[in-house]
C-alpha cells in the first residue's frame, strides 16, 4: 500500500495537470484543435458561408444560372425528402432516400454546392468548393458511420453492406425502418429544412437579380 504522502502528491499532480490541459484547449488553441481533429463541427457554418460568398461575389450568366438552379433545386428537394425520414440517434433511417444512399443529406449538399458553382459564374468556385468538400466530408461520413454502427449494430451492418455512402443504389434497400412514412412535421420541427430552403432560394433570387 502506497504511503499517504505519495498518494497525496500524485493526486495533487493530477489535479494540477488537468486544468492545464483544459486551459490549453480554449480560445484559439481549442479552435485549431477542433479544426484539425473535429472539422465536422464546422461543416454547416462553413457550407453556409461558402454559398453566401458565392452568391454575393457572383457574376452569373443566364445559361449557367439556370443550370445551377436545376442542380441546387434538386439538392434542396433531396434534403427535404431525407429530413422527413431521419430520426437522429433514435431509429436507423433505411427508407425513402436512405434506402438508396447512406447519407442523402450530404448528397443534397453536394448538389447544392454544384448548383451554386454553376449559378455564380465564378471559375474559382469549383476549386474552393472541391477543397471544402474534401476537407469536411470524408471525416464527417466516417464519424457518422462509426456512431450509427455503435447505436444500431447489426442493423447498420446489414444496411451499410448494401448501401453506399454517396453513390445511390438502383433499387431501394428492402428492410424498412420503423415509422417509415415521410413527415413534414419531422422535417420542420427536428431539422428545420424548410428554413434552409428559404435561405438558399433567397440567394438564388439574388443571383437572378444581377443577371
Amino acid at each position: 500500500m502506497a504511503p499517504t504522502g505519495s498518494s497525496t502528491t500524485l493526486q495533487d499532480t493530477m489535479s494540477e495537470s488537468t486544468p492545464k490541459r483544459k486551459k490549453d484547449r480554449v480560445g484559439l488553441s481549442r479552435f485549431l484543435y477542433d479544426l484539425k481533429h473535429r472539422r465536422r463541427r464546422f461543416r454547416q457554418v462553413g457550407g453556409a458561408l461558402l454559398v453566401i460568398v458565392l452568391a454575393f461575389l457572383g457574376r452569373p450568366t443566364p445559361e449557367m444560372f439556370w443550370i445551377g438552379t436545376v442542380f441546387a433545386t434538386l439538392g434542396m428537394l433531396v434534403r427535404l425528402w431525407a429530413s422527413g425520414f431521419v430520426m437522429k440517434n433514435e431509429v436507423l433511417a433505411t427508407s425513402g432516400p436512405y434506402g438508396y444512399v447512406r447519407h442523402p443529406l450530404y448528397v443534397g449538399n453536394i448538389l447544392i454546392c454544384i448548383g451554386f458553382c454553376f449559378a455564380c459564374g465564378l471559375w474559382w468556385s469549383w476549386i474552393v468548393s472541391a477543397l471544402f468538400l474534401l476537407l469536411f466530408y470524408p471525416e464527417t461520413i466516417r464519424y457518422e458511420d462509426e456512431k450509427l454502427h455503435r447505436y444500431f449494430g447489426e442493423d447498420w451492418e446489414r444496411w451499410s453492406s448494401r448501401t453506399r455512402a454517396l453513390i445511390p443504389r438502383l433499387r431501394p434497400y428492402s428492410e424498412k425502418q420503423e415509422g417509415a412514412s415521410w413527415s413534414l412535421r419531422r422535417s420542420v420541427m427536428r431539422n428545420g429544412e424548410p428554413l434552409h430552403i428559404v435561405v438558399l432560394g433567397g440567394l438564388l433570387i439574388f443571383l437572378y437579380t444581377i443577371l
